[in-house]
């Protein structure tokens, strides 16, 4: 999440290595909310807020016209977002995760609320395909990374086809700080530029309906910028 430079490192050649790598990192991290967040649990209040304040006037008890029946957690992890975001706002919602280990440390992390969490998914996004019509908020966090620019305008697609009717789809990523694309060959990830999803968004047929920068972070790390999408 720490902020970079456009580097000297090395640019996955191999598709199928640069998910099994991205999957082995994720296995060897501790399924904690530290763990998720990279070394920086101590934003995460803060994070939390950002995303009710920009999520809330969407829903149709902040006066938006989208209903809070079920939403979906985009690589969850253990359920911080789940927990902290979604299961406050919505009666119930699914989580999709790639890692075995988080999901099994979901429940308990989560607690009596995670009765209101339906399905656990255990997929990558490079293979998940939400159901047609289900979701009245589809929310991506700090996954995106981890597909390829094929793979991200596919699933921005499917995603659109996830939503319910007056649904969004709210993406929160970081940004690097130029035009380039980052890969960081620790997590196998990429850190893409604002215009760089922009354009994977417009792509898959998404209207950007709301663009909002997450304020109050560290200055040391990564811009990072909220998008509500139909």
């Amino acid at each position: 999440m720490a902020d970079g430079s456009d580097s000297d490192e090395p640019w996955p050649d191999d598709e199928q290595k640069f998910y099994d790598d991205g999957k082995e990192y994720w296995s060897s991290i501790n399924p904690s909310v530290d763990g998720m967040l990279g070394g920086f649990e101590k934003i995460s209040p803060t994070d939390i807020n950002g995303s009710k304040a920009f999520l809330r006037p969407f829903l149709k008890v902040g006066k938006g016209n989208t209903n809070n029946h079920r939403a979906l957690d985009c690589g969850s992890g253990i359920g911080r977002i789940t927990k902290r975001l979604l299961l406050p706002m919505f009666d119930q919602v699914d989580m999709v995760e790639q890692c075995q280990k988080f999901l099994d440390s979901a429940r308990t992390f989560i607690g009596q609320e995670s009765s209101r969490v339906e399905n656990l998914f255990c997929c990558g996004l490079q293979d998940f395909t939400p159901e047609e019509g289900r979701y009245d908020v589809i929310w991506s966090q700090w996954v995106l990374g981890h597909l390829t620019d094929e793979h991200l305008v596919s699933f921005f697609k499917r995603c659109k086809q996830g939503l319910a009717p007056n649904g969004v789809f709210i993406v929160k990523e970081n940004v690097s700080g130029s035009d380039d694309t980052q890969f960081d060959d620790v997590d196998s990830s990429f850190t893409r530029s604002k215009d760089s999803y922009v354009r994977a968004m417009m792509k898959a047929g998404l209207t950007i309906v709301k663009e909002e920068k997450q304020r109050g972070f560290p200055k040391d790390l990564y811009s990072v910028y909220m998008f509500g999408l139909r």
